[in-house]
């Protein structure tokens, strides 16, 4: 059945609905996770998924008869009350012959009540000409009711836990990064980078994109400070390893390394503060359309994203800003990479620590991989910096890595030792990197191991 008229699943279907979940537990255990009271109509129906719902979360399973009884007369507004007793008399007693029809049917009467919803608040929305967020509302309704997957079992899904590709990632541009990461970023991970103004954080990004695009991959470049050329020169620069103030000079290099590039890579600019989680959504549907699948996304900076959540104070958006980003690489099931501000007293620091996020510690819970990017007055000056890092889902974090920055082309070299905060910031060089994760000498995981506890002991 398609969904071409929404008033298809009217009180005759929202009823069997009710009585198939009063009579059949395995109906309400398969759909429990779709299900919303908002779907009903009428404020009886409503009370009664609300009930059934509620006490199926405290003590899993459907109520009977008679505790429903128990509960309807606490129900204060005797018409209600009324009502809600004739709506249960006729779900018990409607007919057997249609439920499995109505079971069949849920997950499209979900799709189709979103629908309705979501073209009811689009009202305001057109009022304001905001289109991506119609777009979006609309969207989310016709995603709604489509998983039917319980989850990862766990006791006969050995197998897939240890396949090669269980989990798929992107290296990036830095082995012993890839390392802990246990191969890079991966499939509906959100990765973040903070730093001091002017510490190279833009340019981490551009690299993470570049080094992408080297491996064949496509990537979306989302900068929200920065015009679109400007952020492309400084690719031409990364990719040419021509210093980006040299590049307009060198265009025919240029010309010839570009075309060779195995992935695509589409730079957009939103004015800062005006784009929205929408705004991005619905530029990636039209990238799609054009026939690039993006297979990473970066966003310089996230913070810089608006958000229809206001609150008091901008702690409660930038959270919101967060949790969206970090609910679109789940949705796409790609990496997104952004960059953050430290705060001023972490500008300071040789090292960053996770205190020392600007706006909200919250940041760095809901990302899965944080890295700070330290670099002082005489690091711009000698090229060199640290990267430490403060969050890691798939492996040792509290980590830090001396690293050699060239801010004119992009191109960052990590250590293979661990930092030492005792030593000379210029005497802990670097040895250079490849781009590719395949050719990665294993460092000693034992010594990396004890020597981790060691500076967090």
């Amino acid at each position: 059945m398609t969904l071409l008229n929404l008033n298809q699943y009217g009180p005759h279907f929202q009823i069997k609905a009710i009585s198939s979940l009063l009579t059949h537990k395995e109906f309400l255990i398969n759909i429990h996770d779709i299900i919303s009271e908002e779907y009903f109509d009428n404020q009886a129906h409503k009370w009664i998924i609300k009930e059934i719902l509620r006490y199926y979360d405290k003590y899993h399973t459907t109520p009977s008869m008679d505790i429903l009884k128990v509960e309807v007369k606490k129900i204060d507004n005797e018409v209600l009350q009324l009502s809600v007793k004739e709506q249960l008399r006729e779900a018990y007693q409607a007919s057997e012959e249609d439920l499995e029809y109505v079971q069949e049917e849920f997950s499209l009467f979900c799709k189709n009540q979103q629908l309705k919803k979501a073209l009811l608040s689009s009202v305001d929305l057109l009022k304001a000409g905001d289109f991506d967020g119609i777009k979006h509302l609309v969207t989310s309704a016709l995603k709604a009711g489509n998983d039917k997957n319980v989850g990862h079992e766990y006791n006969k899904d050995i197998e897939t836990r240890f396949r090669e590709d269980a989990r798929t990632t992107i290296a990036t541009p830095w082995d012993k990064i890839n390392d802990l990461l246990q191969g890079g970023l991966g499939n509906g991970d959100f990765g973040l980078i903070f730093g001091n103004p002017g510490g190279g954080k833009s340019w981490s990004l551009v690299a993470l994109g570049g080094c992408a695009v080297k491996m064949g991959y496509n990537v979306i470049h989302y900068t929200l400070e920065l015009g679109e050329a400007y952020v492309g020169r400084r690719y031409d620069a990364f990719f040419s390893q021509i210093p980006v103030d040299r590049i307009l000079q060198n265009r025919e290099k240029v010309e010839d390394i570009v075309p060779q590039l195995p992935g695509e890579l589409i730079i957009k600019e939103f004015p800062t503060g005006r784009a929205t989680m929408s705004t991005l959504e619905s530029h990636i549907a039209k990238v799609e359309d054009s026939g690039v699948k993006p297979d990473l996304i970066i966003i310089d900076y996230v913070d810089l994203l608006a958000t229809r959540k206001k609150t008091a104070d901008r702690k409660g958006e930038i959270d919101d800003i967060y949790t969206s980003t970090k609910g679109l690489a789940r949705e796409l099931d790609i990496p997104v990479w952004s960059v953050s501000q430290v705060n001023r007293a972490g500008a300071k620091d040789n090292i960053v620590e996770g205190d020392k996020a600007a706006g909200s510690y919250d940041k760095i819970m809901i990302t899965d991989v944080c890295i700070s990017l330290s670099r002082q007055r005489k690091d711009k000056v000698e090229g060199t910096g640290r990267f430490h890092i403060m969050k890691n889902r798939y492996g040792m974090d509290g980590l830090t890595f001396g690293v050699k920055a060239d801010t004119s082309t992009g191109h960052f070299e990590v250590s293979n030792d661990l930092y030492n905060e005792d030593e000379d910031v210029s005497d802990n060089t670097p040895t250079p990197q490849t781009n590719s994760f395949s050719g990665i000498d294993k460092f000693d995981r034992s010594e990396l191991r004890n020597k981790f506890f060691e500076l967090n002991s």
